[in-house]
């Protein structure tokens, strides 16, 4: 298990484990835009900088895909560090200046509006990659993805047409973190406008209510090998059903004359 210092205080870490793991163990606030725990690290905002100054190679480097390495000596809050974090913080601000995350993480590193001018024909995507990684590491579909390069960059579907692999299932919506992806169940269809998508919507088989993209619950009934008994329901009357189901089970249990010692 490496052990490396992070602004003097030492910490020992797993194999394999970053320089953000190890930060959050000694409780040292290094910010992060585009980080998700449950995702690969990836490194896009660059708001994570942190300095190495021993045990790699030095310079300024992405805590959350930097590997923490035996003897490794970093600095989180030097000079070097706040004035690149302040001038990314611009930047970002310069692309969406309207996102409350942005706006409070840029407020905490002494950014209050930037000296840049608007992103031309800004569309508030600050490029962050959580949707195309949540839709292709955790949901296994990848219905988008980056295309272009440099300012072209954006995400879409292919071809930006209506992906037919896209469930609407609306993980995408739920780790953006500027609220530039919506979706709206409507007339018995969820609808994410942003990437063309419009799927019926699923009825509980024992109240009617809507309650989640059919072709969702198709494919976790394929994946997951879970009943349809189960997926069939909203998520009240599964609790309902798991709880008679657990009370049957136990009065059972309670009334059965092999669960008595003689």
């Amino acid at each position: 298990m490496p052990r490396l210092s992070i602004n003097g205080k030492s910490v020992r870490v797993k194999k394999g484990e970053t320089v953000l793991q190890a930060a959050k163990k000694l409780g040292v606030h290094i910010p992060t835009f585009c980080y998700h725990e449950a995702l690969e690290p990836y490194g896009a905002c660059r708001l994570c900088l942190v300095e190495v100054v021993k045990g790699a190679k030095p310079g300024l480097v992405t805590a959350c895909t930097q590997p923490a390495v035996e003897g490794m000596e970093v600095l989180t809050d030097t000079e070097r560090v706040q004035k690149r974090r302040r001038m990314i913080a611009e930047l970002l601000l310069a692309r969406n200046p309207d996102s409350p995350r942005l706006k409070e993480l840029a407020a905490d590193l002494g950014v209050t509006e930037t000296r840049f001018e608007p992103y031309p024909d800004r569309d508030d995507c600050l490029l962050c990659g959580l949707c195309t990684r949540v839709c292709s590491q955790l949901i296994g579909q990848s219905a988008i993805s980056f295309v272009h390069r440099g300012p072209d960059r954006k995400v879409m579907p292919p071809f930006d047409e209506t992906s037919e692999i896209c469930m609407a299932c609306g993980a995408c919506v739920a780790v953006c973190p500027t609220g530039k992806l919506t979706f709206r169940d409507e007339e018995g269809c969820r609808i994410i406008e942003e990437w063309k998508t419009k799927q019926p919507l699923a009825r509980c088989a024992e109240c009617g209510l809507e309650f989640a993209p059919q072709m969702m619950v198709n494919v976790l009934k394929e994946k997951l090998g879970l009943t349809a008994e189960y997926l069939d329901l909203c998520p009240s009357c599964r609790t309902k059903k798991l709880k008679e189901t657990l009370l049957a089970t136990k009065t059972f249990a309670a009334a059965s004359p092999f669960t008595h010692e003689e």
